[in-house]
């Protein structure tokens, strides 16, 4: 693979660590080596720009070497005997081209299709950042959702043992019971749904990065969002992601490819001009009935110019030029969908970041105000003042916040990558940046609850 943004000695650095990585960085730098994706972006970029190399060499000397040597044997009808000879020839043939239209505005296009290669490669190297940090978060998030549930469990084994042991000594009705072991019976549901979820997470990384990885750091609990720098306008923010996102700029160069295909198309229609010259050289000899001959070898040289002058195709170089037409009309609507695509993808990534910072924030009271709830609840069962359809709830609704906090953390921190791709320019070090935060273990987390 080539184009690679971290550098060798961070590559080394990180090879002992490969089958433990532990950390978003880590697992980015396992992507960037194993991501099929990635392989065959890299790939698709050597492949287009050998386009360039053709288009130039056709207006590049053209030499060609030939040598033959023939045998025949006549015989005339009529005639006793036949004569028989041989001949041996070899030359050198070249040209080169001087004029010709559609060889010139071909190149022009190979030209800005290779250019457009390397931001498709740059784009690609964006999303898998993007990806990675994705498929990360979603373990993260998969490993919150199974702890939250294997708790929200545990509370529901005990709030349904609780009222068992209250209708054995007549203190709560069998629909107590009933109620809590519905809620029991769904928690456990949960956990299985969950723990499938977090299985299938863990193949999901692994898929990206071709080796199993499992020990993974979180965010840890008292995590606030900030705004990052020099994102304050969005209208500037737009502008420059037009400017500088590598995918856009990509289908703005295959525009410009399209005129000139169009170009060349049209080129059909003009005459060529070309220089051409040979060497060669010739021998013959033969016999026949009753003596033989010897012609001596002779060498020829010819230069000259070849004028081309195009007169009637059978309607096929206008039915080019229309294709080529059509192509570049397709070019342009394709960009200009992208285009907009963009300015709405960006200005949704920037709001997403700022009310990121406010959602974070309020999904965190709410866990708060739900497990108060829910202690409340539980002390109102056990003195009378609430009922366990009461607890059951409050519980559920503690099981969903904590999940919706979960998600909103990591959400604004993907956000802020897709903000940085958006507008051209997402680097490594907004990698590093965020791994930072990443200092708790949330694995070892997992373990823990399942402990419990």
């Amino acid at each position: 693979m080539i184009r690679r943004s971290l550098t060798l000695a961070l590559a080394i650095a990180l090879a002992p660590l490969t089958t433990h990585a532990a950390d978003l960085l880590q697992v980015y730098e396992m992507a960037r080596n194993g991501d099929p994706q990635l392989s065959a972006a890299e790939s698709n970029r050597l492949y287009t720009k050998e386009g360039q190399v053709q288009a130039r060499a056709a207006l590049l000397p053209q030499v060609n070497g030939e040598a033959s040597l023939d045998r025949s044997r006549v015989k005339a009808d009529g005639v006793s005997g036949s004569t028989t000879s041989k001949s041996r020839t070899y030359g050198i043939n070249g040209s080169q081209t001087l004029f010709n239209w559609g060889q010139f505005a071909t190149l022009r296009a190979q030209r800005d299709i290779s250019q457009a290669a390397d931001f498709t490669l740059d784009s690609a190297n964006d999303d898998l950042v993007v990806r990675t940090a994705t498929t990360y978060f979603n373990v993260l998030v998969s490993i919150e959702s199974l702890t939250a549930a294997e708790t929200n469990e545990a509370a529901a084994k005990k709030q349904f043992d609780y009222a068992d042991k209250r209708l054995e000594v007549g203190l709560a009705p069998i629909t107590d019971v009933h109620e809590a072991r519905a809620q029991y019976d769904q928690a456990r549901a949960n956990t299985i749904l969950a723990r499938n979820a977090l299985e299938d997470a863990y193949q999901a990384l692994t898929e990206l990065t071709g080796q199993p990885v499992r020990d993974v750091r979180g965010l840890p609990t008292d995590f606030r969002p900030e705004l990052p720098a020099n994102r304050g306008n969005v209208d500037q923010l737009v502008t420059d992601a037009i400017s500088r996102n590598p995918a856009l700029k990509s289908q703005e160069l295959q525009v410009s490819a399209a005129e000139s295909n169009v170009s060349a198309a049209r080129g059909a229609h003009y005459p060529t001009l070309s220089l051409g010259g040979s060497w060669g050289k010739n021998a013959k000899w033969g016999d026949s009935v009753g003596g033989s001959s010897l012609t001596p070898d002779t060498t020829s040289n010819s230069i000259g110019l070849t004028l081309n002058v195009p007169i009637f195709a059978g309607g096929a170089t206008q039915s080019r030029v229309r294709q080529a037409l059509a192509q570049r009309d397709i070019q342009q609507d394709t960009f200009e969908q992208q285009k907009r695509a963009l300015d709405r993808n960006t200005r949704n990534a920037y709001q997403a970041l700022v009310a990121g910072i406010s959602e974070v924030e309020a999904r965190r009271l709410a866990v708060v105000s739900a497990q108060s709830a829910y202690d409340a609840s539980q002390v109102g069962l056990e003195v009378g003042t609430r009922t366990v359809l009461d607890v059951v709830q409050n519980q559920r609704t503690l099981f969903q916040a904590q999940l919706d906090y979960a998600q909103s953390r990591y959400n604004f921190l993907l956000a802020r990558l897709q903000l940085s791709q958006a507008i051209g320019d997402l680097e490594i070090a907004e990698v590093q940046d965020i791994n930072r935060l990443l200092t708790q273990d949330a694995s070892a987390k997992l373990q823990s609850s399942s402990a419990q």
